[in-house]
């Protein structure tokens, strides 16, 4: 019998920040492929044919050629096992609803071991695709059954339970097309949008300005209705009623038809829409009571329900509403109809993914009830060839009339949102015509939500979304903002600890709040808050989701960024000492000291383009980064005759060497500052390298040379004294 080939994981991790592979978080694989490093794929008999079955959709996979089909040719040609792993569990991960792209096999030296590197959006879906990628891939190469689909669904509803919801992912997604960085901050749809001071935190479609006493008027639609009234907002008559009893007294007194609604309920449930029998009004009592506090008669106000978004003080996007109704067939009855008529719409599904919800009056959907009770009819009843059959009134808003709305509509909703005191709402309101001046019309301002769903707006049912999520993002961030601090990345082998204690020293002194990640703890201004080596994915975290710390600096090591990555996705400054260390890393494969430049230089790559890096021009590997830096570069040295500073000097560039015992800072020929070693006290420890790096990252974030003296002046060796 032969023997069943295997692959083997000798260790999955997950890389949170930018690493050796790419910029953005991906789970690293080492995989051991065994015998199949003799067996390349057009070796296996049937396997082409058996894993294309499987997953048709591998022809989109370029592959390294570049092109549709590219990865298939790949795999008619011969490719081995680790490099189809990789296209199998991206191709999974698409298959389930979480979109990426991004991958990667190396061999690691080791025979038959191999680095497998792909992108996930979210870690717990990622390493089960991963598992599933290789239960997959065996049995097309072991020619044995699989089933699919069992797997895909465990994976979509992974995807639905722990990915950013729509909502939130369209709003993360204008962020990220404005290049303002955003970090998760729990498994549900809390987001920092932003680091440091300069963050802001949505939840969906409420954010760190939404106020809980705006939310708390909201729920109450009878202070809403009063405050909206005092303002001159048109809202309909109505008031709060205790029994069924009450409700028809309060429908006789304001008038048929009325509204029968929970006084503190939101999107439409519970909601009767246009009553005008003493037994539908005491029916819809009793509907209202059992989905809220409190229950509400209104005058019915005649028109189409419409909802308004509202970002700040502008209205960004506007809805109109639709009835459901199903038109029998003679045969077939209402609830049959309703899946035939209605919820075929593929619109309509379970979820945040669908705009609207589908029907399921079996589940017990009262409105549904009482909505065909009115009408004579039940669940179950078969209507006659041709009869129209009116299913729901609200909670059907899917069509997009932003662009038809009248401005005085626009205005009466901007201030129903501020009159409640809600940054972001949905207001409900019905009017006969919204192309018509408010004044022209009966119309009404019948609810304002807190947390308004965006689906409606951003997959209406007709014409193309409304991009609602870059509104958000433009009212929490003003047009200059990206929502970074200033951040400094240190990375090498050489007083790593004592150029960041340094730096951090220099902003601290500059005014403001600076948070320090290195080797001995972290710090938040002069204040030690952890002792223990905070060199770490972990630790830089907590500096960026400090909302106190206005600059941060992080001491970075090669052993990071391999297992981790850094904390940081972009710095302002990025210091490279030297690309020195590889001997302590042979347990990641790191065996010769020609890898540890692809390992250093990520320290360069984020760099951002108005940013600096700051190199050692001592080194000439270090050297080589400079035309990786998307920034500025300044570089530093002992020798103002290193043929690095001479070069960048006639170029007219930012330069830090020594020379006669000063510290020499140069734009060009042009010598800013001379700084004399002796009367500065990290001179003391005779590193003048280090306090030389610390000077060009100074520089580097506009410190005046006075104030970078000044400091350098009053820094302590000892962090004892100081801190740092």
């Amino acid at each position: 019998m032969t023997k069943k080939k295997n692959i083997e994981f000798l260790r999955v991790s997950h890389l949170r920040g930018p690493n050796i592979w790419t910029y953005r978080a991906v789970i690293e694989a080492w995989v051991d492929i065994g015998e199949l490093e003799d067996c390349p794929s057009n070796t296996i008999p049937g396997f082409y044919d058996r894993l294309t079955a499987s997953l048709p959709g591998l022809i989109e996979h370029r592959c390294g050629l570049g092109y549709r089909g590219g990865f298939l040719e790949r795999l008619r040609d011969g490719t081995y096992a680790a490099h189809i792993l990789e296209h199998v569990v991206l191709e999974l991960q698409n298959l389930s609803g979480m979109q990426t792209g991004f991958g990667k096999a190396r061999s690691t030296g080791q025979r038959g071991v191999y680095k497998v590197a792909f992108r996930t959006r979210q870690e717990q879906v990622g390493r089960t695709a991963l598992e599933t990628a290789r239960e997959l891939l065996l049995a097309a190469i072991n020619d044995e059954p699989f089933a699919l689909e069992p797997k895909l669904e465990i994976l979509r509803d992974m995807v639905d339970s722990l990915c950013l919801g729509p909502s939130t992912a369209h709003i993360v997604d204008a962020a990220t097309a404005r290049k303002i960085p955003f970090l998760r901050l729990t498994e549900g749809n809390l987001v920092q949008l932003g680091l440091g001071a300069a963050q802001r935190r949505i939840w969906t479609a409420e954010t760190d300005l939404t106020s809980a006493v705006g939310e708390s008027i909201a729920s109450d639609k009878d202070l809403t209705k009063t405050l909206l009234a005092a303002c001159g907002v048109p809202v309909p008559e109505g008031r709060m009623v205790d029994s069924a009893e009450d409700a028809w007294e309060a429908a006789e007194e304001i008038g048929l038809p009325v509204v029968v609604k929970p006084y503190d309920g939101n999107h439409g449930r519970g909601v009767s829409l246009d009553l005008k029998t003493q037994k539908d009004v005491e029916a819809a009592y009793h509907l209202a009571d059992r989905k809220g506090n409190g229950v509400m008669v209104e005058r019915f106000i005649p028109g189409n329900e419409h909802r308004l978004l509202v970002v700040g003080q502008r209205v960004v996007a506007a809805a109109v509403g639709e009835t459901a109704s199903v038109v029998g067939d003679g045969s077939a009855s209402i609830v049959e109809l309703i899946d035939q008529q209605i919820n075929i719409d593929p619109r309509r599904g379970v979820g945040e993914d669908f705009p609207l919800a589908r029907l399921n009056p079996q589940a017990g959907d009262a409105e549904i009830h009482l909505e065909l009770e009115r009408q004579g009819l039940e669940i179950h009843s078969v209507p006659k060839a041709g009869q129209k059959v009116l299913i729901q009134r609200n909670g059907n808003v899917a069509l997009d009339v932003t662009d038809q709305m009248h401005p005085t509509i626009a205005a009466a909703a901007a201030l129903a949102a501020r009159v409640v005191g809600l940054d972001i709402a949905g207001v409900d309101l019905v009017a006969e015509d919204i192309t018509r001046p408010l004044t022209e019309q009966r119309a009404a301002v019948i609810e304002v939500n807190a947390s308004p769903g965006l689906l409606a707006h951003m997959k209406p049912s007709n014409g193309e979304g409304r991009n609602v999520g870059k509104a958000i993002v433009d009212y929490l961030f003003a047009d200059d903002s990206d929502g970074r601090i200033p951040i400094v990345g240190v990375t090498g082998t050489r007083g790593t600890t004592l150029i960041a204690r340094l730096v951090a020293w220099l902003i601290h002194i500059s005014g403001k709040h600076v948070g320090l990640a290195c080797s001995t703890g972290l710090y938040l201004d002069r204040r030690h808050v952890m002792s223990k080596n905070c060199v770490n994915w972990t630790g830089g975290h907590r500096l960026l989701i400090n909302p106190a710390v206005e600059a941060a600096v992080f001491e970075n090591d090669a052993r990071m960024i391999v297992a981790e990555g850094l904390a940081y996705d972009k710095c302002a400054v990025g210091i490279v000492t030297d690309v020195r260390g590889h001997e302590a890393l042979s347990e990641f494969h790191i065996t010769a000291a020609d890898q540890m430049f692809r390992i250093v230089r990520t320290q360069v790559d984020v760099i951002l383009p108005q940013g600096f890096a700051v190199l050692n021009a001592d080194d000439p590997e270090v050297v080589e980064m400079a035309d990786l830096c998307d920034g500025k570069v300044i570089f530093y040295g002992l020798d103002q005759s290193l043929p690095a500073i001479v070069q960048h000097r006639q170029d007219g560039q930012r330069t830090v060497f020594l020379r006669d015992a000063r510290i020499v800072m140069s734009e060009g020929t042009h010598e800013i500052a001379v700084l004399p070693l002796s009367s500065l006290k990290p001179a003391k420890a005779a590193q003048p390298a280090e306090v030389m790096a610390a000077v060009a990252a100074g520089w580097a974030l506009n410190l005046a040379p006075e104030l970078i003296a000044a400091g350098l002046r009053t820094f302590e060796l000892n962090p004892k004294k100081t801190a740092y």
